[in-house]
Formats: C-alpha cells, structure tokens, sequence
C-alpha cells in the first residue's frame, strides 16, 4: 500500500556562520526547528545539509516536501563587504560622471564629517563609456541611437575582459528602446557578458538612483545566479532520488519587499535578494511580537556577520525604496532594514590611530572566531563574549566545542597592544559592537521621527540577544521580546510570506491636472504585468491579489510619501482620497502640511502595483504553564563577567526549554537553548509569556 505523501515546507535561512531551518507540518500544524554550520566556500552544501538534517528530524523524505522558502545573504554580504568584482557601465552621452556627481551627500552632516573621504564609486571612471542618443522624459526620441557607437563600446568591454555590465540610459523609464537595443548589441558582440538595464530593473526616474541600482544588480547577478542555480540543481536531484513522479521541488526566494520569487525569476532580478534574509528576519518578528500584543517594536537580527534592524508598526513592517546596502543604493521596495557589520564574527582590530575597531570584517562560519580553533587568527565579538563567560563552551547544544583558552590567547594579546586589561578589551569589545547596534537603532527610529522609548526590542538571530539589556540601557526602551528559538526566526518568517512582485512606472503630474484616464490606464498595465508574473508561479487569478500605492509629493520637493491607493475606479473622488492619504502622511512624517494652501500643489511621480499569491501560514500555539518553581529550568551557575568595574559574578544558568509560561526570574542569570544564549544582566528581570517569548524588562522602569 503506497503511502501518502506528507506536505511539509520548509525555510531555510544562510547566514555568515549557521543555516537555520524551520520545517511546517501543514497537516499537523507542527513546526521543527534546527540549525547546521554555514559552509562559504560553497553555501549550497550547508543549504543541503540543512535540509537533510530537518527531514530525518521528522522522519520525511523528500517526496514529503511541497516547497521550499530561502533566505540567502549571499547578495548582502557581498555588498556590505565591498567584494564588487570589475563592473562595467554604459549611460548616455555627456552623463559619463553621473557616479561621481552622485547626491553630494555627506554622512551625519558636515558638522561631523571634516575629514569624510568620498567611497569609491562602484564603477571606477576607466569603465564607464557612453553611447550617442537620447530620449525625453515623456519618451520621444530627441536624437537617434548611435548603432556603429554602441557596438564599439560592446567590443571594447570584450577586449578588456569585463563580462558584467550595467546599462542606464537618460529617460529610459519613459521609453527603453534604446536600451533593448544596447542589450541586443552587447549579447551579439559579448555572448559572455552578464548585462542589466535599468527598465528591466526600476521604471522610475532620477538618474543616479536608477544607476546604482542597475549597477547593484548587476554586481550580484553573477555570485546570486551561480549560488540559486547550484542550490536548485541539487534540489532537483535530491527529489528525483526521492520522488519519481516530480520533477522538482517548488524553490522560492526571500525578496527584500517581504514577498518569494521563484528561484528561475530571480536569476533575472537578483537585486530583489539584497536583503533577503533581513527581511524574512523582520517578517517572522512582526508575527510573534503581534501575537505576544506588541504594537511598536524594533527588530534586532544579529548573525554572523552583520546585524540588521527595522521597525513594526500595528504588526508590519515598514517599507521603504530608499534603501541602503553598505555604500550603495538600492531604490527597489524593500522591508526598511539598516544593516551593520556587526555580527558574532565581527573582527576586533586597531585602527591606524590606535584606537579599538569592531568589524565590519567578519570572520564567518570558516575559520570563524578563534574559539571555534579552524584556524583563525583575530579575535571576534564571540570569542569577547565567551572569554567573559555571557555564552557556553560550546553551541549548538555540544555539537560546536568552543576553545575558549583560544579566545582569551588573542584578546590578551590585542589588550596588550593597547595597554588594557584582558576583561576591559574584552568588555570594550562588546560595547563597541553595542554602540554600533545601538546607533543603527536610532537610524531607523529616531531618524524618522519615532520616539524609541515607546518601543520594544525585538531580538533574535544566534547572536541577537547577546546584547540586549545593553541596548535597553543606551536606548531607554521599555524592555526586550526573545522570541521562541530566536536563532531561527529568519527561517520561519520564510514561511509566513506570500508570493509578491512589485511594479512601478513614473508618470509625473499635477494633482489639479491629473489624466484620471492615463492613470487608470498606467495601473492596468501594471496589474495585469503583475497578473502574468503570478500566473507563471501557478497561482489561479481568483486567488491573486493586488495592492496600489502612489508615490506624492509637494510640487518642488526633491522627495515623495508613498501611501495606499484604494481600490475600484481611478476617480475623482480615487484622486481625492489618495491626496487626503498623502496630506495625512506628510503631516505624520514631517509635522506639516500644506492642505489649506492653495498655493502648494500636490504633484504625483510614481505609480505601483504589488501582485500577492497568498499562502497558508503557521499559526503560534501557547505553551503550557507549571505551577512548581522556576527552579526546575537551572541547570548550574558559572562565572560571568558583566562589567569588569565589577569582576565576575555567579550567574544561574537556566535552560529555556525547561521553562514555563508565567516562570520569572531575576538577573545576573543566562537563559541557554539550543541555538541561542540570553544574558541578563543585574538590574533586569525575565518573564516567559503564554507565547514562550522571553520578556526582558529594567527593573527600575517597572
């Protein structure tokens, strides 16, 4: 008798150092949760792994499997870590500088930046060419494509070896025939060349931002093809060996929007993975946290290499197109997420100046932090945190001894250099890294215009939580939620999402002389070019839905407020609710707005459409309480060090998953799982809620 298949999906989630994995028993509602080392020199074998490992916890195969979820930082860590290989760039005549103009920004203001040096730009000025013809921004040719030009400039990237290319050509959002035609040019002179153009990337104008991105496109493209491509193969022969009646296994990626792709689309829209796992990460937060009835949290996702943070706001994410990753702008719909390189594996180094530095250089999962003797030779915040004894000798439950004699070897040997104490380098360490959290908090708080201190932190990620009552005390916020298994929430937000793509034409315009009928015409194509991409993902249209959103602004600002457009017919009374929306966010934003003055006039720029296939997603089940001691969860104490003004103290150590909804207990203690470490310093205290979730508060804001 053949039995029937299960229907299991699975998330998994790589990171510098582990890969998380979170398995859904669709028929069972269970949810399995494991982790297994990250392997860079190829993260395909640890994806594998990952799932191999899932599948034996719950005795499936691969026949049992209905899809798999990714979150991948391959596209993230390459950009944050500067490792953009030769890059080519091709724009219209005369606009050769566009990188080197850029915005003129300075980071923090010129009070604080006397001595900023300009980054490189991502393509140095000796690979940019240009190429005669030119559209205006309503798309009607101006002077034609030089065709003799063009092919000129494909032969002369051939000739140099460049095969990664990015084309953005002036208007090209109004009308890209040019750059077709460029595309068309360059894959007959230079088969071998990667190439994006910008209207396949982002329909919108502002010369530089659609550059960038165009250009971060196609900077990843080469390492995310060949990483998605290699994953998917050996999916496919994990479910062939499995299951002789399929061909594959269906395989998404995490999109920075908070929706999946398909592995075989995203090949053509990496850009739309630079902050995949971040925002899977941010997603899974938002869910737990609105169930657990907060409102207002800070998200704070801390992994091997660097740390992400966002904001949730009545249970979602926000969103934003003017993201950053590292240096570089990416003006693609993404979960607003600020990334530092701030991670487990951050490397402790001194600057020129003899100062203590923290990252953003990481060792990652190979050779790793010192404590894990695979051969690296700088000291990292994990080794800092195992040196003070705020982590075991080990993770992941004893799979990954920890030489922490190793550890203290090197920090002692870079206090030495800098005339301090071990504990105190060790400590500095660690505030270093927190200062850095902490400022990135305030990034994505305080900078837009949100008072933190009405905020809860959210903290997970393997090493997420390691500093969290150290925020609360730079930061003043009202306390910290510790998800259950928060080394895998990244995963199982991946669980959670739909499937999304976004779509975006500007199409500039006075409110008072708006094209009601253009407008209508603008969201239908939109809709229905989001319409086929759902269909080729196999959602019937019955079950697609659609979400409109305008981008506004006052006529002469240089910026835009996206807000929500309703649905049904483009109006008058349509344009008159989505103006009111965008008089209502500036207000919110700024603490203005220009309704009564008829002199200010609203002016439309961008329109988008986001198609969504809905999936069915896990639901959180409360945990039972216990009526006996909190007692039963300890495990022992050891030594830990919190403040070296303090020495070391004995710190209980309880094991969280023997604890129970409603236990609480008084810090200096460690809470210790599977695949996360909780301190609590002096002067907090701990409560598990009816959800599971560790709930961190100061003791002296009760």
């Amino acid at each position: 008798m053949t039995q029937t298949p299960r229907r299991i999906r699975i998330g998994i989630d790589t990171g510098g150092t582990f890969t998380d994995v979170v398995a859904f028993d669709e028929d069972s509602g269970a949810l399995i949760t494991t982790k297994t080392p990250s392997t860079p020199a190829n993260p395909a074998d640890g994806f594998i792994n990952g799932v191999h490992k899932v599948l034996d916890l719950l005795g499936a195969t691969g026949a049992d499997v209905t899809a798999v979820c990714h979150g991948t930082t391959v596209a993230t860590n390459q950009l944050l870590e500067g490792k953009v290989e030769q890059l080519g760039f091709i724009t219209s005549a005369g606009y050769e500088f566009i990188l080197e103009i850029a915005r003129q920004a300075v980071p923090d203001g010129y009070g604080n930046s006397y001595f900023w040096v300009k980054p490189p730009r991502i393509v140095p000025a000796d690979l940019v060419k240009t190429v005669e013809g030119r559209f205006d921004f309503e798309g009607n040719e101006v002077r034609p494509f030089d065709e003799g030009g063009a092919a000129q400039v494909a032969r002369w990237f051939r000739d140099q070896g460049i095969t990664t290319i990015g084309v953005c050509f002036l208007h090209a959002y109004a009308n890209p025939e040019h750059e077709l035609r460029m595309r068309e040019i360059l894959q007959r002179e230079h088969p071998e060349a990667v190439i994006s153009i910008s209207s396949d990337v982002l329909r919108e104008y502002r010369e530089y931002e659609r550059s960038m991105t165009t250009l971060v496109d196609a900077a990843v493209k080469p390492k995310v093809s060949r990483y998605v491509s290699n994953i998917k193969t050996r999916l496919d022969e994990f479910t062939g060996a499995a299951s002789a009646d399929r061909d594959s296994i269906p395989f998404y990626i995490m999109k920075s929007n908070g929706g999946v792709l398909s592995a075989d689309e995203v090949v053509h829209q990496p850009i739309t993975t630079v902050l995949s796992g971040p925002a899977a990460g941010a997603l899974g937060a938002a869910l737990i946290s609105g169930k657990a009835g907060f409102d207002k949290v800070l998200t704070c996702d801390g992994g091997g290499t660097s740390t992400d943070v966002s904001v949730v706001l009545g249970g979602e994410p926000t969103l934003t197109t003017e993201g950053t990753v590292g240096a570089y702008p990416s003006k693609i719909p993404m979960i607003d997420v600020v990334t530092v390189g701030a991670g487990g594996g951050s490397i402790a180094w001194i600057s020129p100046e003899g100062t203590l530095k923290v990252g953003p250089k990481s060792a990652g999962a190979d050779p790793g932090p010192l404590c894990y003797a695979k051969g690296g030779t700088e000291p990292t915040i994990t080794d800092a945190h195992v040196m003070l004894g705020r982590i075991p000798a080990h993770l992941l439950g004893g799979e990954i001894p920890l030489d922490a004699v190793a550890a203290k070897a090197g920090i002692e040997a870079l206090a030495a250099r800098l005339g301090l104490s071990p504990d105190e380098c060790a400590a500095g360490i660690l505030e270093i890294s927190a200062w850095n959290q902490a400022n990135a908090l305030r990034q994505i708080s305080v900078k837009r215009g949100l008072d933190v201190r009405d905020f809860m932190l959210a903290t997970f990620g393997g090493s997420g939580s390691l500093l969290a009552c150290r925020l609360v005390d730079i930061l003043d916020l009202a306390g910290v939620v510790v998800p259950q298994n928060p080394g895998n929430v990244s995963a199982f937000g991946l669980l959670t999402v739909d499937v999304k793509n976004d779509y975006v034409q500007t199409a500039v315009a006075k409110h008072a002389a708006l094209d009601l009928a253009g407008v209508e015409k603008t969201f239908a194509e939109l809709t229905e070019r989001a319409a086929e991409a759902l269909d080729a993902e196999g959602f019937a249209r019955a079950d697609h839905r659609y979400v409109r959103t305008v981008d506004l602004r006052y006529f002469g600002q240089a910026f835009e407020v996206r807000v929500n457009a309703p649905e049904g017919a483009v109006d008058a009374a349509f344009a008159e609710t989505v103006a009111t929306a965008f008089h209502d966010a500036h207000k919110g934003l700024y603490g203005y707005d220009f309704r009564d003055d008829p002199r200010q006039q609203v002016e439309w720029v961008n329109l988008r459409v986001t198609g969504i296939g809905p999936i069915t997603r896990p639901e959180l089940a409360e945990i039972e309480g216990a009526a006996d001691s909190v007692e039963r969860a300890r495990t022992g104490t050891r030594p830990v060090c919190f403040d070296p003004a303090d020495g070391y103290v004995d710190a209980g150590i309880y094991w969280r998953p023997d604890l129970r909804a409603g236990d609480e207990v008084a810090g200096p203690v460690i809470v210790e799982e599977f695949g996360s470490t909780v301190p609590v310093h002096p002067g907090f205290t701990v409560r598990v809620d009816a959800y599971g979730n560790l709930v961190i508060t100061k003791e002296s804001a009760k």
